[in-house]
């Protein structure tokens, strides 16, 4: 290791909780071991679960999957544990996802055959399919396949057990967030499905988790403490189906947890309003930190299945501005053109793996199309796509000295990171003015503070830059939607025409890339503004084919 990463990980472990760093060491040299033995007995559902939401389908033949839109086909017992695109692909092919998909009562055959397969190949506490992870997600994907009457056979019922018992033992003390959550639900559908001492120990150990890491994970203005839209979704549909379990099981909540399932309702509640905020005008998420389309149930899916469920439903964004201060977002609309600008932390500090170094970077959408954006993520290996997808340079913000704001590196991992300094938010006659400043460059020699105004009306946005130190260099980033032309000063996109002009840089434009899913890359283009000294302004301003 290079003395560079030494100080990298250094920097990186500080800010690590104690647990994490012990249950790293203890992983690496202790082996938990299996619980084999008659699964307890199932408890009686009373069959009021309603339909859960549909995701893409991803078995595309008995033995031919589909997953972050790679087809590979899987035949052979080792096919498991090696091949594919990175290791985010292997772990998809043991979620079971598909058993609960679009069209899924169309492959029950295929289906039955593959759990048992699973279960075949896959022989208790071997593989990364026993990872903690994957066996949440395969556990409530097995007991919700059950659930809709399609009768898990007795060996799965048993290999069922045998995966809660090694779950419990495995629990990702060394990760901790989104995961932890993710193995008390898993705990929680294990411990609902089956009855007796042991279903009792699960439930209440599930419920023990969920109510640790909801009440941390989920901010008061309703949002994900990790900061991306997606990884928020997919704890939205999370929430929700703990309530739809919930109902099949209405007698089962142990009484000391039964005030916090009652109030999952009214989480959920405000979780989808803090969705609605960061959606673009189109109803899709924005990009900030990890986030790409196709991996969580898209927002209406999430509120139609939330008002299945008997929830009411949420207001849209509202006209103007929304602050939520704890999650460190502001939005700005003009009708359907709207402003989502990052003005806060990166995300929690001893799990910053989904993290970017994006601080003070924003999306604009103008009549309702998508016109600047982030740079998206494609990948979780550590290729160089990774770092690059992470990195300032891949946000519409400034890059100081040809550093990133914040240390981003290997697939997961942040050393020194940016924070966010005098947050101001004001209306200006039909303006609004966002203020934000970040210290992320004040480890550099020449010790930058990063200052940013946006002045935002319907009919542009100013963008005014101020770099307080000693910077070397400094460009500032701005990427176009890939359906984007730029020419002469001028962008389009269909009936939008926008020009923009840059006072203090140099303004030229260049080719990037777009992610918008997994295993997706398409061209786009930039605009790269080398700075002339402290400070540069951009002015863009747009009207559509009509001239408005």
């Amino acid at each position: 290791m290079t003395a560079e990463k030494i100080k990298l990980l250094l920097h990186t472990v500080r800010y690590l909780k104690p647990t994490q760093v012990t249950y790293r060491v203890v992983r690496k040299f202790k082996k938990e071991r299996p619980e084999p033995g008659p699964p307890p007995p199932l408890r009686t559902s009373n069959g009021q679960v309603v339909a859960w939401p549909e995701r893409a389908a991803s078995m595309l033949s008995p033995t031919r999957f589909r997953f972050l839109n790679v087809e590979l086909e899987r035949a052979n017992p080792g096919d498991w544990l090696e091949g594919g695109p990175e290791k985010l692909w292997l772990l998809n092919l043991h979620y079971f996802d598909d058993l609960n998909a679009e069209g899924a009562d169309e492959r029950t055959k295929w289906h039955d055959a593959l759990v048992k397969r699973w279960i075949a190949e896959n022989p208790p506490a071997t593989g990364i399919g026993w990872q903690a992870y994957p066996a949440s997600l395969r556990i409530a994907n097995w007991v919700k396949w059950h659930l809709r009457g399609h009768e898990l056979s007795p060996l799965a019922i048993e290999s069922l057990a045998v995966q809660a018992r090694y779950l419990v033992r495995t629990i990702e003390w060394e990760t901790m967030g989104n995961h932890v959550f993710a193995n008390g639900k898993g705990l929680f559908f294990a411990g609902l499905f089956f009855g007796g001492e042991e279903g009792d120990r699960w439930l209440s150990l599930g419920l023990k988790l969920l109510k640790q890491e909801l009440e941390e994970e989920i901010l008061a203005d309703g949002g994900h403490y990790e900061r991306s839209p997606m990884y928020h979704s997919i704890v939205l549909e999370d929430v929700l189906d703990l309530i739809n379990l919930r109902r099949a099981y209405p007698d089962a909540i142990p009484a000391e947890y039964r005030a916090f399932a009652d109030g999952w309702s009214d989480l959920a509640q405000r979780m989808r309003v803090w969705l609605n905020v960061m959606l673009h005008p189109d109803g899709r998420i924005s990009f900030f930190n990890d986030a790409a389309f196709g991996i969580a149930i898209e927002p209406p899916g999430l509120h139609a299945y939330a008002e299945r469920l008997g929830l009411a439903p949420v207001a849209q964004a509202k006209e103007g501005m929304t602050h939520l201060k704890e999650s460190g977002f502001v939005r700005v609309q003009f009708g359907n053109t709207v402003g989502l600008f990052d003005v806060g932390e990166i995300g929690p500090s001893y799990i910053p793996g989904h993290s970017h170094a994006d601080t003070l970077t924003f999306e604009l959408s103008v009549r309702g199309k998508r016109l600047v954006v982030n740079s998206g993520t494609s990948v979780y290996k550590q290729f160089p796509a990774r770092q690059q997808q992470r990195s300032t340079a891949a946000h519409n913000t400034v890059v100081v000295d040809g550093q990133d704001s914040s240390e981003v590196w290997g697939a997961f991992r942040v050393a020194r990171r940016a924070y966010p300094l005098d947050v101001q938010v004001k209306q200006e006659g039909d303006a609004w003015v966002v203020k934000a400043a970040h210290d992320g460059y004040r480890r550099l020699p020449g010790r930058v503070t990063h200052r940013r105004t946006w002045r935002f009306d319907p009919n542009g946005i100013d963008i005014v830059d101020q770099l307080e130190g000693t910077p070397n260099e400094a460009v500032g980033y701005l990427h176009f939607a890939p359906e984007a032309t730029v020419e002469g000063g001028t962008v389009r996109r269909g009936p939008v025409t926008a020009t923009y002009e840059a006072a203090g840089a140099d303004a030229q434009v260049a080719d990037g890339t777009y992610h918008p899913e997994y295993g997706i890359t398409v061209p786009n283009k930039q605009l790269r503004l080398r700075f002339a000294g402290a400070a540069a302004t951009l002015r863009l301003q747009w009207k559509d084919q009509e001239g408005r």
